[in-house]
């Protein structure tokens, strides 16, 4: 995939060139000596780019769906493996946005955005080596602009990367609370308080709004600088190299090539800029996802039992002792870890196999509580 990419931003950056050889070899000479070949030639290099272009994109949709394919069957099975304590302190939105959203950017970023680096950076490289030989001067005139561009980009970059990130932040809550929302409809119909919900799910929308906004300001005067510096490396290519062009130093062609260029290269600057900024962005997917992949769970088994018994997704039955059915309980203390107060306290209970007990008490007494602990999941 790189390495088709580097080979396309070469054949953008030679159009140029052919431009320059037909100025002046068809136009300037006034003739049409040697226009097949030309004309196959040229042919040739946009099917190669077309079946290249075509390969490159491809070979990053199938890196990206891989990506996601992965990290979320990751995610989900290590999710399987989580004690009920995880599930108490995350709601279902937060997981959900881990799972979906967050594996989501990362495959954009390791094929799509990797790909932009890749093709602009190489692009920028083959018009720099080109210029240069052509004309060295002019080329420095072009060349000049890039580094402010860089400056320029950086600095809003630096912006922009933060109210992206408190927009994701927010878009996050946001996701959270809507799936909390419909998942809890009854609960939240039941209490009648349709009001409240709905009000803070405004003022989360509301948030997003003005932080949208702000970063789209940033983002339009950082496009208006970048364009200009554009503009002003054209006039200084229209400038010198017309002058050297009617004094007879430098062929037309060679000037539309820099002109070509002048109004080319900034953009490439920019998406680089742009585009390594959005990485270092999904940087913040990246440790929530790694964050839930590296969380472990409370109720862990040892490694002599996984060996003789194996493990959630690998059971070996065939080593399962058969049920007994005694149950005891001998002093136990329990509170949820993320409770204040002990459910139960120096709690004692027997049940011998093949009886029955019937537990009873008011909610909260820990009931459930009991069974939960018999299951293991605390």
């Amino acid at each position: 995939m790189i390495f088709l990419g580097v080979i396309s931003s070469l054949f953008d950056s030679v159009y140029p060139i052919f431009n320059r050889y037909a100025l002046d070899n068809f136009v300037v000479k006034n003739t049409l000596k040697g226009l097949p070949a030309f004309i196959i030639l040229y042919v040739v290099v946009l099917i190669v780019q077309v079946v290249d272009n075509f390969v490159t994109c491809a070979l990053c949709g199938q890196v990206e769906m891989c990506m996601d394919r992965d990290l979320r069957n990751a995610s989900f099975n290590h999710l399987q493996e989580l004690s009920f304590d995880y599930f108490n302190r995350n709601n279902v939105g937060y997981i959900h946005a881990r799972v979906m959203s967050d594996t989501g950017k990362i495959g954009v970023m390791v094929a799509w955005r990797m790909m932009d680096v890749i093709w602009n950076g190489s692009y920028i490289l083959w018009v720099f080596v080109m210029m240069t030989i052509l004309n060295p001067r002019l080329a420095a005139y072009v060349l000049v602009m890039v580094p402010i561009a860089a400056v320029i980009a950086i600095y809003f970059q630096k912006r922009l990367l933060v109210l992206n990130r408190k927009i994701r932040e927010i878009n996050s809550t946001i996701t959270g609370n809507f799936n909390e929302g419909i998942t809890g409809a009854k609960a939240i119909k039941s209490l009648v308080v349709e009001g409240k919900i709905t009000d803070d799910f405004e003022k989360d929308t509301e948030k997003m709004r003005r932080e949208s906004v702000h970063s789209t300001h940033y983002s339009a005067l950082f496009s208006s600088l970048i364009t200009m510096l554009s503009t002003l490396s054209l006039a200084l290519i229209l400038w010198k190299g017309g002058k050297l062009s009617t004094e007879g130093f430098m062929q037309i062609g060679t000037l539309t090539v820099f002109i070509s260029y002048a109004l080319g290269l900034l953009e490439p600057v920019q998406n680089v800029i742009v585009t390594i900024s959005e990485m270092i962005a999904v940087q913040v997917n990246v440790e929530r996802l790694f964050k839930l992949l590296e969380t472990e769970s409370d109720v862990s088994d040892s490694k002599e039992v996984i060996e003789k018994y194996g493990d959630t997704f690998n059971p070996k039955k065939e080593n399962w002792e058969p049920l007994v059915g005694d149950i005891e309980f001998k002093d136990v203390s329990f509170r949820y870890p993320d409770g204040d107060e002990y459910v139960l306290e120096n709690f004692n209970l027997k049940v011998p196999k093949g009886t029955n007990v019937a537990i009873v008490g008011e909610t909260g007494a820990g009931k459930s509580t009991l069974v939960n602990l018999v299951c293991r999941f605390f």
